[in-house]
């Protein structure tokens, strides 16, 4: 009788403790999907930026280049004035 009590003792704490362990892996794997989540969204807003940056970089080489062909057509006038 003693054996099955012990028996006994032991499944009810093989169980209790599977179930603490089994929780507290489903709430790391559900942290695990939160930084992951996080992360994602950290690096959406780092290619956000990148593109604002890349876009900043075109936008300033269409200018320069607009500023030359300015330049470009004011010194043909004047050489055309000259003639």
């Amino acid at each position: 009788m003693s054996k099955l009590l012990s028996i006994l003792v032991a499944a009810v704490f093989a169980v209790s403790t599977g179930s603490v362990f089994a929780a507290s892996h489903v709430k790391a794997a559900g942290e695990t999907k939160e930084m992951a989540k996080e992360v994602k969204k950290e690096v959406k807003k780092e290619v956000k930026k990148v593109m604002k940056a890349e876009k900043k970089e075109k936008k300033a080489k269409k200018e320069v280049k607009k500023e030359e062909k300015k330049e470009v057509k004011k010194e043909m006038k004047k050489e055309e004035v000259k003639k």
